[in-house]
């Protein structure tokens, strides 16, 4: 039987999607990422990786960490996928230019400040 995955491994799970995104849009402008329908989809391949992971994440993890907007990460991930013929672009772009570097250090900090040995023995799944 297969090991579940825990919130450690989510986290680490978010942020190599957004360290994807970021090395991916590195340069590209607006018009490059709307024009380009593989770069775009690819693009939101990995924010819905982000909002999976995010949306898997424990309750207690979750509600121990307010300080990340979990529910609209895992929102974003749930428009993009159930609403995928009508993926507003500028909201992607807006994505990418505002929120991926802001989450990215409140998941480097989280994963560097928990005692992970301390959590998943008193939060086993």
């Amino acid at each position: 039987m297969r090991e579940p995955i825990r919130d450690k491994n989510r986290l680490q799970h978010i942020l190599q999607a957004i360290d994807t995104i970021l090395d991916r849009i590195d340069g590209v402008t607006f018009e490059d990422l709307t024009n380009d329908k593989i770069l775009f989809g690819g693009i939101v391949y990995y924010t819905l990786i982000i909002g999976e992971a995010a949306y898997k994440l424990s309750k207690p993890f979750t509600d121990n960490n307010p300080q990340v907007n979990w529910r609209d990460i895992a929102d974003m991930r749930h428009h993009l996928v159930h609403g995928y013929y009508q993926v507003d672009s500028n909201i992607v772009w807006a994505v990418i230019q505002n929120d991926l570097r802001p989450l990215k250090e409140q998941v480097k900090r989280l994963l560097n400040d928990t005692d992970w040995e301390q959590w998943e023995q008193t939060n086993e799944e």
